[in-house]
């Protein structure tokens, strides 16, 4: 009951950001404030205070990696056999990278830091920045490709390698590997910033979902829903339950992969011709479903 109740609060936060964004209070200029506080403070500070104790040998395996991206390109791969007869190209496209692309940073992470030990917590950061060097170039790749749209796919590559939460996983992960001590006031003073991470996610996640119904292809997007929550975290659970890890690494992989599709998904879709009012619904319905098989998989791997 206390996954439940902490689930049901999330949802209760993610549907205030809806509501604060419909009554006008979350503006575009205050939810791009909001995100940045999110994406370049309490997140990354998340991120370190979960690593910086930890040995880089101790977090990164091949047998994670390898699981990691055997679930990613083997649910890519399942996406686009599902959807490869939509007649709209902006919305197979669209279909096929949200069947896959993880909210690993705005839930994701912030769901395993607030639910389980600080193990987990450092494996999931860990995912999050192995996943993200993947996801994010393929989800560009297919779009451009399939799209017929010119993407600067080099300028995404080198954002990438200034992106502030994979900076805070390296520097982490540099400390913990090397043993360097970290000021108890300092590691107090962002472990309280990093919790913010989860809530203000919520409410820029909640600020930039929309949803046109009369307009809403329910098949699709319940196929979508199928793959991206339901399938993805079942194949990561048939993966890393025959590979030799340890229960943190499990618990994360599962978890992180059964996370909902990310809202960068949106913004791609719009810079590279992918159908925008589609991914817009889809980001809403996988985000809504999720929490109740968020709740099934925090029970189950619990």
């Amino acid at each position: 009951m206390e996954v439940l109740g902490r689930l049901l609060a999330l949802l209760v936060v993610l549907l205030l950001g809806t509501g604060l964004r419909a009554s006008g209070v979350l503006d575009t200029g205050r939810t791009a404030t909001l995100n940045a506080v999110a994406y370049y403070v309490a997140l990354p500070a998340l991120i370190f205070v979960s690593t910086y104790d930890q040995s880089v040998g101790d977090l990164l395996s091949p047998m994670l990696i390898g699981g990691l991206l055997f679930v990613l390109f083997a649910t890519a791969v399942l996406a686009w056999f599902v959807h490869r007869n939509r007649e709209s190209t902006g919305q197979r496209s669209v279909a096929i990278i949200q069947s896959y692309h993880s909210n690993l940073g705005y839930l994701g992470l912030p769901l395993i830091a607030a639910t389980f030990g600080a193990s987990v917590t450092a494996v999931a950061s860990v995912i999050l920045g192995v996943l993200s060097l993947v996801q994010v170039p393929l989800t560009i790749v297919l779009l451009s490709t399939l799209n017929e749209a010119d993407a600067a796919i080099g300028d995404e590559l080198r954002g990438l390698a200034t992106n502030p939460v994979l900076v805070a996983l390296f520097c982490g992960l540099s400390v913990g590997s090397l043993g360097l001590a970290v000021p108890g006031t300092a590691a107090v003073g962002l472990d309280a910033v990093g919790s913010l991470a989860l809530p203000l996610a919520l409410l820029c996640v909640g600020a930039t979902l929309r949803v046109d119904l009369p307009t809403a292809d329910l098949g699709a997007t319940g196929s979508i829903v199928a793959l991206k929550i339901v399938c993805m975290p079942a194949l990561a659970w048939l993966v890393f339950s025959t590979l030799p890890v340890n229960s943190a690494t499990f618990t994360a992989s599962v978890v992180m992969l059964g996370t909902p599709t990310a809202v960068s998904t949106y913004v791609f879709a719009s810079e590279l011709g992918g159908d925008t009012e589609f991914a817009s619904l889809n980001v809403f319905a996988t985000t809504l479903v999720s929490i109740l098989t968020l709740f099934v998989l925090i029970t189950l791997v619990g």
